[in-house]
């Protein structure tokens, strides 16, 4: 009988153990979730912003990148925390372009706006990106998995695919 009681115990200790090791864990993930900006609105005029952006990249002569995603995504979070954290990122997208998120969620999935800048979006994961030049013209859409490295994102591979689209 106190053989039975001290498995028992032991089994207890074992369980709560886990149960306490996963829901750390799990609150660490949730607090870097959460700390993290939420850039994507829902609410936006996506059209009426990046027609505005385009006023704007004319006068700056910039290209514009549009970051395609939600705050739902963890992949689109962490790349928009990535390029703000990373300086030489960060210098390089505010010298030459103009930057945008463009929400997909089930409030908004702005159907219109996708089908005219990247028709062919609905293919790839999120993020995504969106590069229009100073006219509105689409001169790439490119995936962000080969961009990512463990679970971020790798500087060299990302300063590159910025550069190649910095405006002539």
């Amino acid at each position: 009988m106190m053989r039975n009681i001290r498995l028992l115990l032991c089994g207890a200790i074992v369980f709560f153990g886990t149960v306490l090791v996963q829901s750390k864990a799990f609150s660490q993930q949730l607090a870097t979730a959460q700390d993290v900006s939420k850039p994507y609105n829902p609410d936006a005029n996506a059209q009426s912003d990046i027609d505005q952006l385009l006023v704007q990249a004319k006068k700056e002569k910039k290209n514009i990148i549009i970051q395609a995603g939600g705050n739902w995504c963890v992949w689109c979070l962490r790349f928009n925390d990535y390029i703000h954290k990373t300086a030489s990122v960060d210098k390089l997208l505010k010298s030459h372009f103009l930057y945008y998120h463009l929400n997909y969620s089930k409030e908004n999935k702005n159907e219109a706006v996708f089908q005219k800048y990247a028709p062919e979006g609905n293919k790839l994961g999120y993020p995504f990106f969106i590069v229009l030049d100073r006219n509105g013209k689409t001169l790439h859409v490119q995936e962000s998995g080969s961009l990512e490295k463990g679970k971020g994102y790798d500087e060299e591979k990302v300063l590159n695919f910025f550069k190649a689209w910095v405006a002539k």
